[in-house]
């Protein structure tokens, strides 16, 4: 859908919420960042935010809150299920008040007075917790693997 080009390099995020006025202004937020060349996708429910995983295939994924805890949680489970896709899922959110996060959120990000800059940031923090908890899973998997071949060679 959009697309700036910009030298250093290039994401694919999925913007994901059922108002389509707030998600053209995040949207448009992400289309100005100065660093990157954006390829962005929307997606307006369930449906189409499956559809856009396995075609689009997004290294980052931010979705607004608005879309309801029980709407969100399904998303999440869904592409956490799926395994094709790996990417941090980054929450918009209206206010600190409300509580949207919920297992399987990297990050969230106020709404309110959001600047490109400031998205910027907030993807580049996501994606560095993301790669973090991955290279901490897969060490514990290798530690826990040569724990147990330990165990059971005393056996």
């Amino acid at each position: 859908m959009g697309r700036i080009h910009h030298s250093s390099g290039s994401w694919k995020v999925l913007v994901v919420g059922n108002n389509p006025l707030e998600l053209g202004l995040v949207f448009d937020r992400l289309l100005a960042i100065p660093h990157k060349m954006i390829h962005a996708e929307m997606a307006f429910d369930l449906k189409s935010f499956v559809k856009r995983l396995g075609g689009f295939r997004p290294q980052h994924i931010l979705i607004d809150d608005n879309v309801g805890k029980v709407e969100l949680q399904t998303m999440i489970n869904t592409f956490y299920r799926r395994k094709t896709v790996y990417a941090p899922i980054t929450i918009l959110k209206n206010s600190n008040y409300d509580e949207a996060i919920c297992a399987g959120i990297v990050n969230f990000v106020l709404k309110h007075n959001l600047t490109s800059d400031r998205l910027y940031r907030e993807l580049l923090n996501s994606n560095h917790f993301f790669e973090t908890q991955r290279l901490w899973g897969k060490t514990y998997g290798k530690r826990k693997g040569h724990i147990v071949r330990l165990l059971a060679a005393q056996i």
